[in-house]
């Protein structure tokens, strides 16, 4: 008997949901996905963001790397292999990922966790608890990154610098016409995040920086931000730096030691309080489209 070689459309619909929960810039969901008959393509769509608010698109990629990831991980759990072919077409720097399918013969117990975090994950804006993480967990999530092809390096001696430049890089949102793109966006972060409690701070980098580093901090941001939920941590990803290009040369001399980029900065910690509740999403269906069967 042949083996199906590609997952049911309802297959593909419910571990792309899941992807759809993955975190992105100001909540601006700038993924599309192409569903075909054997593969599912994944795309970048720039309207999603003014570009007063991602100049470069950087923080768009690395929001479509997380959910690339977060639907990894959706299939895994659902019995499927996700073979991703990334940006599969030079002449078409939106197109992110090409991924096809293959049964798995068994399913981690670990995967299915996992996807049952990344809906349930949400971003924690708020303050920490004091309570210190320990350096046993926040290996994990280094090891979590360095799977993903992303370097996680915490700021530990270098926290002032690292909060003076993501206080610096801020200034840039407080421009009017900044401020006047985030009110028009459909729905925006909810509450500025805190910066000065207990958490630990850690600049997540990638050797390049090109979109291929792009896309693969994404997928690396949702690795870490999966196993600090599987571990009972929040988080939140600072996108302050990728916005303003003096403060990343700073942090990356200060904090990197000149080796690497950095694209964001997370804050990790304890919850000190209920989970807030999750950012809303676009319905699947307005971030999908199915390509016609080719006879």
């Amino acid at each position: 008997m042949t083996r199906v070689s590609a997952p049911s459309y309802d297959t593909v619909c419910s571990a792309l949901s899941l992807a759809c929960r993955a975190p992105s810039a100001h909540n601006c969901q700038p993924w599309r996905w192409l569903l075909a008959e054997r593969s599912v393509q994944l795309f970048l769509d720039l309207s999603r963001l003014p570009e007063v608010l991602d100049p470069t698109g950087r923080a768009q990629v690395i929001s479509c790397g997380a959910a690339l990831h977060h639907a990894r991980i959706a299939f895994a759990a659902l019995g499927w292999r996700a073979l991703v072919h990334r940006l599969p077409n030079p002449a078409q720097p939106g197109h992110l990922a090409s991924i096809q399918f293959s049964p798995r013969d068994h399913v981690a117990p670990e995967l299915v966790a996992l996807a049952g975090v990344a809906g349930q994950r949400r971003t924690e804006r708020r303050s920490f608890q004091s309570e210190q993480v320990a350096p046993e967990l926040l290996t994990e999530l280094r090891a979590a990154a360095e799977t993903e092809h992303g370097v996680l390096v915490r700021a530990a001696e270098h926290r002032s610098v690292l909060l003076e430049s993501l206080r610096r890089a801020g200034q840039f949102r407080e421009s009017a016409a900044y401020q006047s793109a985030i009110a028009e966006l459909d729905d925006p972060e909810p509450v500025l995040p805190v910066l000065g409690d207990e958490a630990v701070f850690a600049v997540l980098a990638t050797r390049g920086d090109g979109v291929d580093s792009w896309l693969a901090v994404g997928e690396a941001l949702s690795a870490v931000l999966l196993a600090a939920a599987r571990d009972g941590l929040v988080g939140c990803p600072l996108n302050h730096l990728g916005e303003v290009d003096e403060e990343r040369d700073r942090v990356r001399t200060a904090v990197l030691g000149g080796a690497g980029h950095p694209q964001l900065v997370l804050r990790l910690g304890w919850p000190a309080s209920e989970a807030p509740p999750p950012s809303p999403r676009r319905v699947l269906a307005d971030s999908m489209e199915l390509l016609p069967i080719r006879r």
